[in-house]
Parts: C-alpha cells; sequence; structure tokens
C-alpha cells in the first residue's frame, strides 16, 4: 500500500515595506532641502519716489542769473547765507584794492610827469619803486579778487544744478544723521614737541539707519 504525502509550506510575510512613489519624491526632496544652504527671506525694501518734474537745468539757470536762487529752487534755502557771505566778502574786497589801486596810480603817473600838485603828502617820503610796487600789487589782488567772485558765482552754479539732479534722480532719505563731538588727536612720539603732544579735534558723524 503506497501513500502519498504532500508537504505545503505557507508564504511568509513580507519584512520589507515597499516604498511608494509618493516616498521617493518625499526623500528625495528631503536630501535636496538637507544640502541646500539656507536663505534669509527677502524684506521688501522702501520705496523711493524721485520728483520726475524737478529741473536741473531750471536751477542752473536761475543760478546763473541770481547766487542763491538755484539753491531757493531746491529748497536748499540754508546756503544762501553762505553763498552771500562769501560774494559779499569778495567784493568787498574788490573795492578796496582798486580804491587802493587808483590811488598810487594816480600818484605813479603825477611822478612820472614830474607835477607836484595833486601828489599825496603822505606818500612823500616813499621811493618811486615802492609806489609803483604797491599799485602792481592792489592791482593783482583786484584782479584775483574778481576771478574768486566769479569761481563762486559759478560753484553756487553747479552745486544748485548737482542738488536738483538728486532730487529728480534719486530721493535723499530722512534717516540720515550728522553727530559733532570735541575730541582730542595724539601726536606720534617722533612728532612730540614743546607745544605738547595732544591737538583739540572735532569729529563728524555721519548715520544712516
Amino acid at each position: 500500500m503506497s501513500a502519498l504525502v504532500f508537504v505545503a509550506k505557507a508564504q511568509k510575510p513580507d519584512t520589507v515595506v515597499s516604498k511608494t512613489k509618493a516616498d521617493s519624491l518625499n526623500a528625495k526632496r528631503d536630501s535636496i532641502n538637507s544640502t541646500r544652504k539656507y536663505v534669509p527671506p527677502i524684506t521688501k525694501g522702501k520705496v523711493y519716489h524721485p520728483d520726475s518734474t524737478h529741473s536741473p537745468h531750471k536751477a542752473l539757470i536761475r543760478s546763473a542769473i541770481i547766487p542763491g536762487w538755484g539753491q531757493l529752487y531746491n529748497h536748499r534755502w540754508w546756503k544762501v547765507p553762505f553763498i552771500y557771505a562769501g560774494i559779499g566778502l569778495l567784493g568787498d574786497a574788490i573795492v578796496y584794492n582798486q580804491h587802493y589801486y587808483k590811488i598810487f596810480l594816480k600818484e605813479a603817473q603825477l611822478r612820472e610827469k614830474g607835477i607836484q600838485e595833486g601828489r599825496l603828502p603822505q606818500y612823500t617820503q616813499v621811493s618811486d619803486a615802492d609806489i609803483i610796487n604797491a599799485q602792481d600789487g592792489y592791482r593783482r589782488n583786484r584782479d584775483l579778487c574778481i576771478l574768486g567772485t566769479l569761481g563762486a558765482w559759478g560753484i553756487q552754479m553747479i552745486d544748485a544744478y548737482i542738488d536738483a539732479k538728486f532730487i529728480q534722480r534719486f530721493t535723499m532719505d530722512n534717516n540720515l544723521s550728522l553727530k559733532i563731538r570735541p575730541g582730542v588727536l595724539t601726536q606720534p612720539s617722533y612728532a612730540f614737541n614743546s607745544l605738547g603732544s595732544y591737538y583739540p579735534s572735532v569729529t563728524l558723524t555721519f548715520t544712516l539707519r
């Protein structure tokens, strides 16, 4: 009598969890995020609104006609007193040197012609060479003051034009502060002298907030 024996084995449960497509994408995203550098969030900066209607040409022309007019057009009124103080001092120097130039010129001309009448008694003991040198000196100083006046006029024109350019193209932020503090500067050891090793100083500090 023969018998057939069948051995059946049940399937073992799979201990490895199969990865879904979503899991693989999450793993890839995590690996990318772990290697990426930290980037701080971008904050929106302040928006500036320049005055496009402000004309640098108008500021330049107005300063050319009347000193300080361009600065008033640019709302920089505090610059006007400095402009007129500088031009006024140069104008006063022109009048002063012109006055004495005419006096010494007349004295030199009378001496050249040998005329005694009209000469100034206070210059009787002054030599002819000194009179001519004084005449040339006052004339030179007068001419330099005239050139200085023209230069100051031109500088205030350029200043008005540049200010107007900034107003037209850029907005000057109000978060600008200036601090002025007194201080003391020390000299290097090799520069010490009888006056001392310390010098007074003024410190200007600009702060952008």
